[in-house]
């Protein structure tokens, strides 16, 4: 991004995704690494910006996931990522630890699930022993990269706030937590804003990368905060949907505003000084992607045949049925569910199911399932007195027009689309941005950028049947 906050070039590397049991999922720490130095080689050659302009580097990542290291710095065994469900049993054991859910909400301003990160180092001290006894550091995985870019350790409030072991009121680590859980402070890294500059490229990874040495990092945010911050959800009355994997709504908070039954995540902004909550649902794009790759042979290869998306195949067959999928409901906990069900064993369903039915029925069913559920969050930012004003649509599923129409009618509000789709990795830049000093805040840096390029108006009549639903 340059330093008016135009997109020079971008570039995609993937990795592999392990599920060694059911409900288990980790990563390769070092596959991130390889990915990261290939993504950013093709991103200079694209952008055919010499390495000696490149100003400063923002991070974002997938948030709670547990990187740990041992005294030589070397990550021991796969890291846990955020839709693991192994800990349930760790999470009950917290709650006995601290004395409760009200003692959490009090101490960390959120409940334990599953996802955190917390929970993972208990299950590595009940589960692998040996393993926890030659931990040195926990990492979260941006924070993993930043350590392999600048050498330093460090990580920034907003992701740390998905750890369960933030004090996310007064922005630090809380020594209270982390004495309940026997979990030693000197393991977690400095805590900066996400703006601030939290260390500089080290010669080796310069050269690993085809940078400069000495380029400014700075701490960046989790997924979610640096996608608020990259579409431009930084001030009250914006709030975001991100349709991802997961689901997620985000809200602007000046306060930390707290659900007393602890559905929404209370976190702190990357915006300096500020908090945001978020309802998540664990399996919104990821229902639509369960049933392309179970269900939808047939539109896979017409796909293929015709160079086409398969969920633009699929969105059509859905448009092609009346809403509601003549009485056809799709629940989308597949993965379990975090906001407003925070069940690790909640599980997806299809009822009403007829002889009716067709696989045009299915789809639209998924769809409006996933929407209701993102509903789900809304309802308690609205019960928590957040202004809602705007609504801004990111992520793959946000690129359906189909499906913003959707959305805006189960909504009952306006859903509007931004000029820039990158979401968490512009975040990042803006970031950057902000604390290598082309902008002097981060609602500057979004304000230069951002611009509105379609609204999508909810349609009464289907408001008021959705309502219904």
């Amino acid at each position: 991004m340059d330093a008016a906050g135009k997109i020079l070039a971008q570039a995609t590397f993937s990795y592999p995704l392990l599920t060694p049991q059911p409900g288990w999922t980790e990563q390769n720490p070092e596959d991130w690494w390889h990915a990261t130095v290939q993504g950013v080689r093709a991103i200079l050659k694209k952008a055919s910006v010499p390495a000696r302009q490149v100003q400063g580097i923002g991070l974002s990542g997938q948030m709670h996931g547990s990187v740990f290291l041992d005294a030589q710095k070397a990550v021991i065994g796969p890291a846990i990522l955020w839709n693991d469900q192994r800990t349930a049993a760790e999470c009950e054991e917290i709650e006995r630890r601290v004395g409760g859910k009200e003692q959490l909400l009090q101490l960390v301003s959120n409940p334990a699930l599953t996802g955190f990160t917390a929970p993972k180092i208990l299950w590595l001290r009940n589960h692998e022993p040996e393993n926890f006894a030659r931990v040195k550091k926990v990492l979260l995985p941006k924070d993993y990269i930043r350590f392999r870019l600048t050498g330093t350790f460090a990580t920034e409030v907003s992701d740390a706030s998905g750890t369960l072991l933030l004090d996310v009121v007064n922005r630090r680590w809380s020594q209270e937590m982390l004495g309940k859980l026997d979990i030693p402070s000197e393991w977690l890294p400095p805590v900066f804003e996400s703006p601030e500059i939290t260390g500089k490229m080290t010669p080796e990874a310069a050269t690993e990368l085809g940078l400069e040495p000495g380029i400014p990092v700075v701490g960046g945010g989790g997924d979610q905060a640096a996608g608020a911050v990259g579409t431009g959800v930084v001030e009250p009355g914006i709030l975001s949907v991100a349709l991802g994997t997961s689901g997620v709504v985000f809200a602007f908070s000046k306060e930390p505003s707290q659900d007393a039954q602890g559905r929404l995540h209370t976190f702190c902004h990357a915006v300096s000084g500020t908090w945001h909550v978020m309802g998540v649902m664990l399996a919104a794009g990821g229902s639509f992607q369960w049933f392309r790759n179970a269900l939808s042979a047939e539109e896979q290869a017409r796909a293929k045949a015709e160079n086409r998306d398969v969920y633009d195949i699929l969105t059509e067959l859905a448009a092609t049925v009346p809403p509601g999928a003549e009485n056809l409901f799709f629940l989308p906990y597949l993965s379990g569910e975090r906001t407003p069900h925070a069940d690790p064993h909640a599980r997806g369903a299809f009822v009403g199911l007829s002889l009716r039915h067709q696989k045009a029925h299915l789809v639209r069913a998924v769809l409006e399932g996933i929407s209701f559920g993102l509903r789900d969050s809304l309802e308690i930012i609205r019960e928590l007195k957040i202004p809602v004003r705007e609504i801004r649509v990111s992520g793959g599923g946000g690129k359906s027009p189909f499906w913003r129409q959707l959305l805006a009618n189960i909504f009952g509000e306006e859903i509007t689309v931004l000029n820039v789709e990158e979401g968490p990795a512009f975040g990042a830049a803006l970031l950057a941005a902000v604390g290598t000093g082309a902008f002097p805040t981060v609602p500057a840096a979004c304000q230069a950028s951002l611009r509105v390029v379609d609204r999508v108006v909810p349609e009464a009549e289907w408001v008021a049947f959705y309502e219904k639903r």
